[in-house]
């Protein structure tokens, strides 16, 4: 018995040997494997390590193969199959990439769609505070021209004080200059101009090169050629560009397509494109218009009316924003500029000295408007300097080293006539006749006249012959090149009667022309 035991036991410690020597041996072979795999990883990684980036760099760039990204496609819902906007037939604008283009990208350009206008000293004095109300986004402030005649550039006389008020009302501001350059050295003397001129200011939007008019046989620019015309204006937005501005072009729909005035299509490839184009679908702006260019700003109209500016505005519409603001290229400091109360007046200057007729009182701007205020009152025996007078009735006059304004019919050079006891009629309204059943209630005697006239620059049309009369109000204001026919005159105190837009109403006749 005992020895059938032991030889149970033998036989069970033999078991275990061998068990233990298969799981021996399993543990051998894991290590080995796991060993090898390591090393292999090892060897891999520094092989890896090891190849040069040229050579990666190099067969990226030479994969023919490569698989371009499709575009999404555009889903279009049962809802917007009876969009109007969609079955509209609308042209598809080149390929181009954004990025392509000259952009000085300091305040982080971005997609979004931003609103605007453009104004020059035309618009008078804007309440910027009125407008940063309406909702304005931007505002393209023009800063200057060349003159058309002498060459000279000039500065638009509201640039600075326009750029100042916008940017202190949140308004982010771009700028644009008028050419009339003949040579690709005037362009750039151009824009080291608008650099310099606009270097103290905030300028977020671009900064666009405006040349019209050049068909003139009048125009510096007639004898040019497109392509001259165009060498010319890539010059300027190569150098406002190189100054650290973003460039942009401006031109009408009708000169810029198909190439038909400028080469539109060499333009686009590198300058952002502002176009106008009036009269066009509105109703969903944000596709942009049906133009078969490039158009990153679209001019739509000139006739809008926006809180805070009396004329009508070029409205605009960007296909881009900024998600800040720009800091002036220039921070020493600049001074604080003032509205040119003068802007939409032509005065002659004069030196001689006046007194009231009776009393008249002095104002702060030409206008019995609102914004005027009466600063102090003139009497009789009270002398001033007048230095400037226009033919839109007012003065401009000293007195005490301060700057007035002053009906002018309301003074006399003739420094010994007594106080008149009435306060005479303003020379707008003589004691005429009423010769014409249009002139009923007014005693303005016109003499029948049928022409075709426009504006020399702008002009006020109202409601009767007269800047003095409260009841006399702005009914419209019209630029160069709108015509609209005169039917009566007044050359002893030059005023006109005119039709516009089937009204009846009143200019002064010196801001008239013939219409070619």
């Amino acid at each position: 018995m005992a020895r059938r035991n032991d030889r149970r036991s033998r036989r069970r410690r033999k078991m275990i040997q061998r068990r233990l020597v298969i799981v021996g041996m399993f543990l051998v072979i894991l290590l080995v494997a796991v060993g090898g795999a390591f090393l292999l990883i090892n060897l891999v990684t520094k092989v890896t390590e090891d190849e040069p980036v040229e050579e990666k760099v190099e067969a990226v760039k030479t994969d023919e193969e490569a698989i371009p990204e499709k575009p999404e496609e555009i889903v279009v819902t049962e809802e917007d199959a009876t969009d109007p906007q969609i079955t509209v037939t609308v042209e598809t604008g080149q390929a181009l990439e954004v990025s392509d283009l000259v952009s000085s990208n300091v305040a982080g350009e971005n997609t979004s769609i931003t609103y605007g206008i453009d104004v020059s000293k035309f618009q008078g004095t804007i309440d910027w505070a009125q407008v940063a109300g309406s909702g304005i986004d931007f505002a393209m402030v023009r800063v200057g021209y060349r003159d058309s005649t002498t060459g000279e550039i000039k500065a638009d006389s509201n640039a600075k004080y326009n750029m100042q008020e916008a940017e202190k009302n949140g308004i982010k501001v771009g700028a644009y200059f008028f050419s009339t350059a003949v040579t690709t050295d005037e362009a750039v003397e151009e824009a080291d101009w608008v650099a310099s001129y606009i270097s103290k200011y905030s300028i977020t939007y671009p900064v666009g090169y405006n040349c019209e008019g050049f068909e003139k046989s009048t125009s510096r620019q007639y004898s040019l050629s497109k392509d001259q015309r165009s060498d010319i204006a890539m010059a300027f937005l190569k150098e406002i560009g190189a100054k650290g501005y973003t460039p942009m072009f401006y031109a009408s729909r009708n000169e810029l397509s198909a190439d038909a005035k400028w080469k539109t299509s060499t333009i686009e490839k590198s300058y952002k494109i502002w176009m106008a184009w009036y009269n066009q679908d509105t109703s969903n702006i944000a596709n942009g218009p049906a133009y078969d260019g490039q158009c990153a700003m679209w001019q739509y109209t000139n006739q809008g009316s926006v809180p805070g500016i009396k004329q009508k505005v070029d409205v605009d519409v960007a296909y881009f924003g900024y998600d800040a603001t720009a800091s002036a290229q220039d921070t020493s400091g600049r001074e604080e500029a003032s509205a040119d109360v003068e802007a939409l007046m032509k005065f002659d200057e004069v030196n001689e000295t006046v007194t009231a007729k009776s009393q008249t009182n002095l104002r702060n701007i030409p206008s019995q408007g609102a914004d005027s205020t009466v600063m102090l009152t003139l009497t009789n025996g009270q002398t001033a300097t007048r230095t400037g007078v226009s033919s839109s009735g007012w003065s401009r006059v000293v007195y005490d080293g301060v700057t007035y304004y002053a009906v002018s019919s309301y003074l006399t050079t003739d420094l010994s006539a007594p106080a008149q006891t009435t306060q005479p009629a303003a020379q707008e309204q003589p004691a005429a006749d009423q010769s014409t059943s249009t002139d009923t209630g007014f005693r303005t005697k016109f003499t029948d006249v049928n022409e075709v006239v426009t504006p020399k620059e702008v002009i006020n049309l109202r409601s009767k012959p007269s800047v003095t009369d409260t009841d006399s109000v702005v009914v419209a204001t019209v630029y160069a090149g709108t015509t609209f026919t005169r039917t009566g005159i007044n050359n002893e105190y030059g005023w006109s009667r005119v039709e516009y837009n089937g009204q009846v109403l009143y200019c002064v006749s010196s801001y008239l022309k013939a219409a070619e």
